[in-house]
């Protein structure tokens, strides 16, 4: 059964930092690409990084430069370190996995606010 747990949002002032971790299981970990996506209020979720099994990375433009995604294979874990954060960062933030079929974590809350 595969299982993504993300954990690590909270609120936090402009120009913060913050680190998401997502731990994944029930599946090959080290053999999958795998996401973190976004969903802010009345807005669409949207890709925000990617990572394949041998680390090779994609952003956002937007977070270009403020966000890095890695992985831990030993761990099946992988992280969102997030800085330089602005107001429009504020989402839900999701993993995903790649592959045939696609699981999602239950997300978790990033605010940012002064």
């Amino acid at each position: 059964q595969v299982q993504l747990v993300e954990s690590g949002g909270g609120l936090v002032q402009p120009g913060g930092s913050l680190r998401l971790t997502c731990a994944a299981s029930g599946f090959p970990f080290s053999n999958y690409a795998m996401s973190w996506y976004r969903q802010a209020p009345g807005k669409e979720r949207e890709l925000v990084a990617y990572i394949t099994p041998i680390s090779n990375t994609r952003y956002l433009d937007d977070v270009k430069g403020r966000f890095t995604i890695s992985r831990d294979n030993a761990k099946n874990t992988i992280y969102l370190e997030m800085s330089s954060l602005k107001l429009e960062d504020t989402a839900v933030y999701y993993c995903r996995t790649s592959g045939p079929k696609l699981y999602w974590g239950q997300g978790t809350q990033v605010i940012v606010s002064s």
